[in-house]
């Protein structure tokens, strides 16, 4: 049998059962008789409960994220505590959720630094009976500060993140955990935030603002709390029934007409992918993952895959109403349940009447971006998915190079300072969203039904989407020795072994 049809039908017999159960077996998991998974009970997809989701209101006033307060009054020094532990918040206006947060917000505070800076961060780990770690997603810390699956903190323990933020790294991060086997569970229960750092001398007018737009999505059941994760959430990685801006449901903002906003989006879901545009509202993307591109690009629309962010400049030029919407993006889903993503409104902007001053305009250069040079390694990573039906149920799995991940193997060694020029392969049916720790890279091409393009702008990523049936190349470098995840960013599928391990040697 063909291996979709194989899939397909593997995956009806699961979700027609009256049990469906996928074996968790974490550690030490390097073949498909030990791929993770969990038994889901009667469950086939985030919209197949018997329980109505709950109401979230709506049209509230646009929060500010608030910031993380630096302790100390240093220049040059950021000093902060990040607490992850239990709390409780409403989502829905008569009931109670309880959640994970770091210091009792979700999403997270927002955490302000510029280059240059000395960043130190006490973490306390009060998740009861879990480990976790704080992922600096993006950012260029050194390997024993990147809080990666090797490097847990257990319940109840501390630990300092120390680490510098050097000329030139100014970009829209986000810091999230990434304990092994633990880490979609506890990013859909409320653990991510942004981590912006700033430039010293910013090309951007200040008269844009700075406005962070995190997006999270939620699943809630009828009485408040958060549902844990199906068969059809680990195949197709957990996409909630609402999707929130800064923690609120389609809020509103207010602006003047002629008013030019930097705003900077974030994709802090586990598994949602964003297809947005703006109405009546003129776009320019300024910045990717790693800051700001060359120079500026106007767009339509913009696509953003689990864990990617990008910086923009919206012209609202006309009085009236403008709303960031969603358009469908069919990314490749596994069973029923498909999410219906067309047509969603993320953020209401009212216009006024009254005119602003004048703005001033947008530079036509941003900052250079030196290419990297010719790579002297080439790597091929290949993505693959796998279901196998046997006396206990179903395993499904996720592969790089045809193995799950194993924390105790090395899949790639690598030397400092090298570029290397690395293949990304999707034969998988869906999507998957490519992220790699410790470095920014640049996408060079893509090449999918045997046509190759050139990307529209030079960019510093270190997430990109890659779509089924599509290789993406990249070149990269890595600075810092150590080792280093790279993994799929549906966090599912992340759990479910696709992710492997680069040591960086000096």
């Amino acid at each position: 049998m063909h291996r979709r049809g194989f899939l397909a039908a593997g995956l009806a017999t699961v979700l027609s059962g009256s049990r469906a159960l996928a074996q968790m077996k974490m550690d030490g998991a390097s073949d498909m008789g030990s791929m993770p998974g969990t038994d889901m009970g009667d469950h086939a997809g985030h919209d197949m409960g018997a329980q109505a989701p709950a109401v979230l209101p709506e049209g509230e006033t646009l929060r500010e994220l608030p910031p993380l307060a630096n302790e100390t009054g240093r220049p040059g020094l950021f000093r902060a505590r990040l607490t992850a532990a239990s709390a409780t918040t409403r989502f829905a206006a008569d009931r109670d959720t309880p959640i994970l947060a770091y210091n009792g917000m979700i999403p997270g505070p927002l955490i302000e630094a510029y280059e240059g800076d000395r960043v130190e961060i006490a973490f306390a780990n009060r998740i009861e009976g879990e480990q976790s770690t704080i992922h600096w997603h993006g950012m260029p810390v050194p390997a024993d500060q990147d809080g990666n699956p090797m490097d847990p903190v257990a319940a109840g323990a501390d630990r300092v993140y120390t680490f510098e933020l050097p000329e030139g790294s100014a970009g829209s991060y986000w810091y999230h955990p990434h304990p092994h086997g633990k880490t979609a569970e506890q990013v859909y229960r409320g653990l991510a935030g942004a981590f912006v750092v700033k430039a010293k001398a910013d090309p951007v007018p200040a008269e844009y603002g700075d406005t962070v737009l995190m997006f999270t999505d939620l699943r809630l059941a009828a009485d408040g709390s958060m549902p844990e994760n199906t068969m059809a959430d680990l195949m197709n990685g957990r996409v909630g029934d609402h999707v929130l801006v800064n923690g609120q449901k389609n809020p509103r903002l207010a602006v003047a007409m002629g008013a030019k906003l930097r705003l900077r989006l974030y994709n802090a879901t586990n598994a949602r992918f964003l297809r947005l545009a703006f109405g009546n509202a003129a776009m320019t993307v300024i910045g990717s993952d790693g800051g700001l591109l060359e120079a500026p690009m106007a767009a339509d629309e913009i696509l953003l895959s689990p864990a990617e962010r990008v910086e923009l400049v919206v012209a609202f030029d006309r009085p009236g109403t403008v709303t960031l919407t969603t358009l469908d993006y069919d990314r490749g889903w596994m069973g029923p349940g498909r999410p219906a993503d067309a047509g969603l409104t993320l953020l209401t902007v009212d216009v006024s009447d009254t005119p602003v001053q004048a703005m001033p305009t947008l530079p036509e250069r941003l900052r250079p971006i030196a290419q990297l040079g010719q790579p002297t390694v080439s790597r091929r990573l290949v993505f693959t998915e796998t279901m196998v039906m046997n006396a206990a149920g179903m395993e499904m799995g996720f592969l790089i190079n045809g193995k799950a991940f194993d924390m105790r193997r090395v899949d790639i060694v690598a030397k400092a300072g090298e570029t290397e020029l690395w293949e990304i392969v999707n034969q998988a049916d869906m999507d998957h969203p490519f992220h790699l720790h410790g470095t920014q890279f640049q996408v060079i091409e893509r090449e999918r039904g045997g046509k190759v393009a050139k990307p529209p702008y030079l960019a510093w990523k270190d997430t990109v989407n890659v779509a089924r049936g599509e290789t993406v190349r990249l070149l990269l470098r890595q600075e810092r020795a150590g080792p280093r995840m790279y993994h799929c960013h549906i966090l599912e599928h992340e759990q479910l072994g696709m992710m492997g391990i680069v040591d960086v040697q000096a």
